[in-house]
């Protein structure tokens, strides 16, 4: 197995870029069920700080799961009960004092399919520093858009016009108007689930190198039905199959010399 295997030509984010970096995210012993169906069965793994972790894996094998732990997004769902314990920068997110509103203020979230409010491009932006007190004054807030924006790559695009809806913008336009809401309460972590499987080669290109630019400031976590995407984005990878933690590395190490045979047989498209 010591031959590469990637999926495709494109150069890959070197493992030891993340080196020094430290851990964000701890996942220990998570087993996450639905009523009686599991999930995730005692997931561990451990995610470094300025950088992207990409989940990889066959549908339905867990990955989207465990990103909604991060945030507490299965909360929501009543049937839905997780168990193990999950630390930000060394704290317990799980434990019932830590307030699921105020978590994701720190962990931001970016959906399959953009998903704008249905207000303006400025007030998408302006919602979440209003609700979280951000912005002290009315000129403060309309920084926190343009430097939301122009770190999203939309500010040229948008800045003539940004009282019109945010629904009117391209899908690709919406998904970063989306990821700049998502950054503009200052989040520490930004997860990702599926952003480009509803875009275009182009809009994904765009959302690629926003990523890229992103990881210098924020811990990154996508799940992608893509290995050319991980290889391409990703300094480190995870794969999952049914509900299980396979292997997780350097994403040169999974993508070129892989420990597990499963994940070989994953990336070279024996099954998934």
């Amino acid at each position: 197995m010591s031959e590469p295997i990637l999926p495709s030509a494109e150069p890959v984010h070197r493992g030891d870029e993340t080196a020094g970096h430290k851990v964000k995210i701890s996942a220990r012993n998570v087993t996450v069920t639905y009523d009686d169906a599991v999930a995730i069965n005692d997931v561990s793994l451990e995610i470094p700080d300025k950088s992207v972790m990409a989940f990889i894996g066959p549908s339905g094998c867990g990955k989207s799961t465990i990103l909604r732990c991060f945030n507490r997004m299965n909360d929501t769902i009543e049937s839905c009960r997780v168990r193990g314990e999950i630390l930000i920068d060394d704290e317990s997110i799980l434990q019932k004092q830590v307030d699921p509103v105020n978590l994701r203020a720190r962990v931001g979230m970016v959906f399959q399919d953009p998903n704008p409010f249905p207000k303006t491009v400025f007030d998408n932006i302006a919602y979440g520093p209003r609700i979280h007190g951000i912005a002290a004054s009315k000129s403060d807030l309309e920084e926190i858009v343009s430097n939301s924006l122009q770190r999203a790559g939309l500010w040229d695009e948008v800045k003539d016009s940004l009282h019109r809806p945010g629904t009117s913008l391209s899908g690709g336009q919406q998904q970063r108007l989306v990821i700049a809401r998502a950054i503009a309460i200052n989040p520490e972590v930004i997860l990702m689930d599926e952003p480009c499987s509803a875009l275009d080669p182009i809009a994904t290109a765009r959302i690629e190198e926003l990523i890229d630019e992103l990881r210098e400031n924020y811990c990154i976590v996508i799940v992608t039905h893509s290995m050319s995407q991980a290889a391409r984005i990703s300094q480190n990878t995870a794969f999952f199959d049914r509900g299980e933690l396979i292997e997780t590395g350097t994403t040169e190490q999974i993508f070129t010399n892989p420990r597990q045979s499963r994940t070989h047989d994953y990336i070279t498209g024996r099954y998934g």
